[in-house]
């Protein structure tokens, strides 16, 4: 590991006022060890540390950086409102203007903004559950949608990162009502509904699974989500937080429901849409929608809901999205995993790499496709922290956990990407010779 102390002197002192140093614990560094690396600027696809260090970034801010670090007409958009002044507690023309795209691009009828993908996902619960009259949530095992209480049953990302059983603070009445099923299982699903239909107010679920690594959908199984839904007068709810945007115009719905006539009733939106500010939405049918307050009587409200630099942000990252931005990703992410494979390959450590459109991401040691939770948490996930830190050492800044997907951006270019193709090599000898003593 190459000495980094600018960052250690900073995550000492950060320990001294943060619980571990950290505002999200993934950052930590807790899975793959060492000193977490703090960033002093990013322009592109490269980012620089406190240390002069610079990396090619294929964490992205975690989905948003969809165009690159500091895109200069989102930087001069964002400059522009923030010189307007950067909150009014009151509406204004920013907020109209990125829900107007978001309905333009997607199929939700109406949406409410938020500050976080939590706030999105809790609120569109409390929606489902105003608005069907029931209690019941039917989610998967290793999807997450963010720290609500009924949902932290079984999740992915960090909760399965750091190793956490369940989440102290969570009483279990909260999650008695939640209904955690194997994730790409029709079967569970039809006996959950066959016991509790007449209870379940939603299921949700990521539009494909980012949160235990890339787990795509099997082909329709969205599409009988909605489908069995309907049929037991539950709503459905997509939550395309990491893949709204990111894999089509339109998120993961452009793959699968626009192509198959089926929509969600309610969908969750962040990361992308706020351009790399807090902001997220969620949105759907508008018959559904009006029973928010002030129309309806199910009450959410924000004071920063809506903030007009966050939604220029959003708005401008969204304007700038166009096909031949989706084209890029599409053929940097093909190249990305070509290159990953012509690294692997020679070791012979067995691998899985999976992909959600432009996502992606390697489950080690297996050498059967991961369709499920159960299936992620068998993989060797040890092997991946020398990986980690092989890249890391040669200039490539990837998630600091085997159980998050990979993110490029519109901005690598072939510079970022040689440095891409002369790390992997030694990293995947590192993998592949890596023990669970090491």
């Amino acid at each position: 590991m190459t000495p980094t102390p600018a960052s250690q002197q900073l995550f000492d002192r950060a320990r001294a006022v943060s619980p571990g140093g950290v505002n999200s614990p993934v950052r930590a560094f807790r899975a793959v060890g060492g000193t977490p690396i703090f960033m002093a600027s990013g322009r592109g696809a490269w980012l620089t540390d406190v240390d002069g260090r610079r990396y090619v970034d294929l964490v992205g801010s975690w989905g948003p950086m969809l165009l690159g670090h500091a895109h200069p007409e989102v930087i001069a958009a964002v400059g522009e409102a923030a010189a307007r002044g950067t909150s009014f507690g009151t509406p204004s023309e920013p907020e109209v203007l990125l829900a107007e795209e978001i309905v333009d691009r997607t199929s939700a009828e109406s949406v409410r903004m938020v500050s976080s993908g939590t706030e999105a996902t809790m609120s569109a619960i409390r929606l489902a559950r105003g608005f069907t009259g029931r209690n019941k949530i039917v989610k998967f095992a290793g999807c997450y949608h963010g720290h609500v209480d009924a949902l932290l049953a079984q999740a992915g990302s960090g909760v399965v990162t750091l190793g956490l059983p369940e989440t102290p603070g969570v009483p279990a009445h909260v999650t008695a009502d939640t209904i955690v099923l194997p994730y790409n299982d029709r079967t569970a699903v039809e006996a959950a509904f066959a016991e509790h239909g007449d209870q379940i107010a939603c299921l949700i679920t990521e539009a494909a699974a980012g949160n235990m690594g890339v787990v795509p959908p099997e082909p329709g199984f969205n599409q009988f989500l909605s489908q069995i839904c309907a049929q037991n007068g539950a709503l459905f709810i997509s939550d395309e937080v990491m893949t709204g945007f990111r894999v089509t115009r339109a998120g993961h719905w452009g793959l699968d429901g626009q192509r198959e006539g089926w929509t969600p009733d309610l969908v969750t939106y962040g990361k992308v849409m706020g351009g790399g500010f807090p902001a997220a939405a969620f949105g759907g049918r508008r018959d559904v929608m009006e029973q928010l307050a002030p129309v309806g009587p199910v009450y959410q409200a924000g004071t920063l809901s809506g903030n007009p630099i966050a939604t220029t942000a959003g708005l401008t990252t969204l304007r700038l999205a166009d096909a031949a931005a989706y084209e890029r990703l599409d053929a940097v992410s093909a190249q990305l995993q070509s290159l990953v494979r012509d690294a692997l390959d020679p070791t012979g450590l067995p691998y899985v790499l999976q992909n959600a459109g432009n996502m992606f991401s390697v489950f080690w040691g297996v050498d059967a496709p991961v369709t499920d939770f159960a299936g992620a948490q068998a993989q060797e996930a040890w092997r991946y922290k020398p990986f980690f830190h092989a890249m890391l050492d040669a200039g490539v800044y990837l998630p600091p956990s085997a159980f998050e997907c990979w993110f490029v951006s519109a901005a690598h270019d072939e510079e970022a990407l040689s440095r891409i193709a002369e790390a992997l090599p030694g990293a995947a000898r590192a993998a592949a010779q890596a023990t669970t003593e090491s």
